[in-house]
């Protein structure tokens, strides 16, 4: 018996695209208030890993200039 070949892997963002197609009329104010937290939260971890990738970039350009 042969298994089934596992699901393709979501690209990447693509979590990111399915969420803003939701329908947010589903939603109540305390679930979207819930929703705008946690984007807020996702912001503040993408931009805090943009400061890091950026730091450690000038840490490269810096050692490896003349």
């Amino acid at each position: 018996m042969m298994e089934e070949p596992p699901p393709p892997r979501k690209m990447r963002g693509q979590a990111l695209i399915d969420a803003s197609r939701e329908d947010l009329d589903l939603y109540s104010a305390e679930e979207l208030n819930e929703r705008i937290e946690q984007l807020q939260a996702e912001i503040e971890r993408t931009r805090t890993q943009l400061v890091n990738k950026d730091a450690k970039r000038a840490a490269a350009d810096a050692f490896f200039k003349r």
